[in-house]
């Protein structure tokens, strides 16, 4: 497989991933989340879909950097990608807890899980390439932005 087709490969999947967790969030969006207090630094809705896009091409380009390197550096690589998979595992179970179950405190302790493997991985990936580590900065930022965001919501509406 060519060097294309894995960076291709990656970012499929992450953007199916997406897809998934927008198809949990859309009911709630429009009729569960506007009951909700929230505070005043969160953004309006129409910001989620178009930063996530991106966000999620940035993770499977940086996933799929990282697949490149699998003749040179398999161990590493392996363990790399098996991270970068719990993390995208999370990042979907997140939209499941808050908008599926509407369960706000599981999703303010399961944020700060996901946002130390996005660490991890940031990590794992920094040791085999660093443009790959790097990509994976926005998403780190975001969804630190994510926990702080969620954890307000959970306590203003306990």
């Amino acid at each position: 497989m060519n060097k294309f087709s894995r960076v291709a490969i990656v970012v499929v999947i992450c953007l199916v991933v997406g897809y998934v967790s927008g198809m949990v969030t859309r009911t709630s969006i429009t009729t569960w989340y506007p009951t909700l207090v929230k505070p005043s630094f969160n953004p309006p809705n129409w910001i989620f879909a178009p930063v996530w896009t991106s966000l999620y091409v940035m993770m499977g380009v940086a996933a799929g950097f990282i697949w490149n390197q699998i003749t040179t550096q398999k161990v590493a690589v392996t363990k790399a990608l098996q991270i970068f998979a719990i993390q995208l595992v999370l990042n979907a179970l997140w939209s499941y807890l808050f908008f599926g179950l509407h369960n706000l405190m599981l999703a303010t302790i399961e944020v700060v899980l996901l946002w130390l493997m996005i660490f991890e991985t940031y990590s794992q990936f920094a040791k085999i390439n660093k443009t790959a580590s790097y990509l994976m900065l926005p998403y780190l930022a975001w969804v630190s932005f994510a926990s702080v965001l969620t954890a307000s919501i959970w306590w203003l509406n306990r």
